[in-house]
């Protein structure tokens, strides 16, 4: 994954809760509760991110993972239509999410975690499937997996040494 530093100094940047798990851990005194956000932030511009905050309470825990997922902010190559540039199957834990071009029109065609994050990568026509486990918290990370390896055409071209025109065919 390749991870660039994003200076979020001057980017507006939404949130979106995709998930809030209430774990408990047991101890000799009894039951420790506390709760796990899974947040995903985005400029709608194409940058996206995804942290998890653990707190004793809900607030404070999805204050961490916003703060978290600011830290782990990927760039999304996007063509005219404000899809992907190309097809691409990513894979984290046990999910597996495979996104695929769409033309102009088609909407966002994705199920729950995965729509959230590229509604707020500014994707605007794109269809998706989850497979494998649908785990929130790791369709969530497979989805950044596989929008961070995206390629534009020109980074393709120039990785070979050939003309854009030569790629595009």
């Amino acid at each position: 994954m390749k991870r660039t530093i994003i200076d979020t100094s001057n980017m507006e940047l939404e949130e979106k809760v995709v998930a809030i798990k209430r774990v408990t851990k047991v101890v000799k005194g009894g039951r420790n509760m506390r709760f796990s956000a899974l947040v995903v932030v985005g400029d709608g511009n194409g940058h996206v991110g995804a942290g998890l905050g653990k707190a004793a309470e809900i607030p404070e825990a999805i204050r961490k993972g916003k703060e978290d997922a600011m830290k782990r902010l990927v760039t999304v190559a996007m063509d005219e239509n404000n899809s992907i540039t190309h097809d691409f199957l990513a894979k984290y834990g046990g999910a597996s999410v495979l996104l695929r071009r769409a033309p102009e029109g088609t909407g966002v065609i994705a199920g729950g975690p995965a729509r959230s994050v590229c509604e707020l990568a500014g994707i605007k026509n794109i269809r998706t499937k989850s497979l494998g486990s649908n785990n929130k918290q790791n369709v969530v990370m497979a989805t950044i997996e596989a929008l961070s390896q995206l390629k534009t055409p020109e980074e393709v071209a120039r990785l070979r040494g050939k003309a854009v025109e030569g790629i595009r065919a």
